[in-house]
């Protein structure tokens, strides 16, 4: 059974995106911008980058798939982000200046299942190129990547969303959610790229040579990441960490870590007394000194269950927005200090 606030929140994101929709068409003739703005940057809230003349013009969903086309993509494409700057993603529903913006870009970058308003507006708009990046990157199910805590054929839900080290994969029904926070499995991130590269080659032959050497550099840097990952949490005292929300089983998985979450994959999504009870059972029982929270959402319930277990509160960022300094890659190596320090790792 799907929760009602589930249901409602659904239904107004339903609404939301037909609105958006329906307005896109009447803005689009006094959208235009002044020769050599970014309509996309616009519409997003983020400043207007000049851009090359004649670049290749491309929407990104969030930030890490924005930071891909950046990286790979160069001085020859003009890259911004459906979802503003600082504004959690999961929920975040499109106005009819982005519907406009996405009409207007030649390519779109996305990942089907995380965002419904966007995935709603893609399958109405017509004229770029859209590409979803879900298929390029093995997606699988974790525990707590239901709909909202679903409770199972029994009644009993999983409360903590406990995602182990060999892949957690559950046998559910095809309309089952996966996981989509992929970006934080380097490995992953790397397939991801490399859908990337082969769409902007594919949209702009010309210069796809240079599109393959950034990707070669790109590619550098996630296989860095992911050995230091791999070295870095190969020895430590506990293997179980505790998050706000489930955005890190693909990166339990890869390191062989234990993640146990208060929400869902959702972070708005809100615990029942029953999976506070259950987190806080996890906290006792693996010796957890530290309580995950993030930055785009209330630290409130987090910061409860630490105070009543004893344990602390730190910030380990599921990176779905521009950090404040850095990019990626140093939020990246940043969560890894975060994962060692309170994971006691030598």
């Amino acid at each position: 059974m799907i929760p009602m606030n589930t249901l409602v929140a659904r239904a107004r994101r339903h609404l939301a995106a037909a609105l958006a929709l329906a307005l896109a068409g009447s803005l689009a003739s006094c959208a235009a911008l002044s020769p050599g703005s970014d309509s996309s940057a616009a519409a997003s809230g983020a400043a207007p980058t000049p851009a090359p003349s004649g670049a290749l013009t491309v929407s990104t969903s969030f930030y890490p798939i924005q930071y891909l086309a950046q990286a790979i993509g160069g001085e020859h494409v003009a890259v911004t982000s459906v979802t503003p700057t600082n504004v959690e993603p999961h929920d975040f529903e499109l106005s009819p200046k982005d519907v406009t913006a996405l009409s207007a870009s030649s390519l779109v970058l996305y990942v089907s299942g995380f965002q419904p308003s966007l995935d709603d507006a893609l399958a109405q708009v017509s004229g770029p190129a859209v590409v979803d990046l879900a298929g390029s990157v093995d997606l699988v199910h974790h525990d707590g990547v239901e709909e909202e805590h679903e409770e199972d054929a029994t009644g009993a839900t999983d409360a903590t969303g406990a995602t182990g080290a060999t892949g957690a994969a559950h046998d559910h029904d095809a309309a089952a959610a996966l996981d989509p926070h992929f970006w934080l499995d380097p490995v992953r991130m790397q397939a991801a790229a490399k859908a990337v590269e082969a769409a902007l080659a594919q949209a702009d032959p010309a210069h796809a040579d240079d599109y393959a050497a950034n990707l070669n550099t790109l590619t550098t840097t996630l296989t860095d990441l992911n050995t230091g990952y791999s070295s870095g949490l190969g020895h430590c005292e506990r293997t179980t960490f505790v998050t706000s929300h489930a955005a890190f089983g693909y990166l339990a998985d890869r390191y062989g870590l234990t993640q146990a979450s208060i929400s869902g994959v959702d972070p708005e999504s809100e615990p029942s007394p029953a999976e506070l009870a259950a987190v806080k059972k996890v906290v006792e029982s693996t010796g957890t000194t530290t309580i995950f929270t993030e930055e785009l959402v209330s630290p409130e319930t987090a910061q409860a269950v630490a105070a009543e277990t004893g344990a602390q509160t730190r910030v380990l960022s599921p990176i779905e927005s521009a950090p404040e300094s850095g990019d990626y890659a140093d939020a990246m190596r940043a969560n890894l200090e975060e994962l060692r320090t309170a994971l006691s790792c030598q």
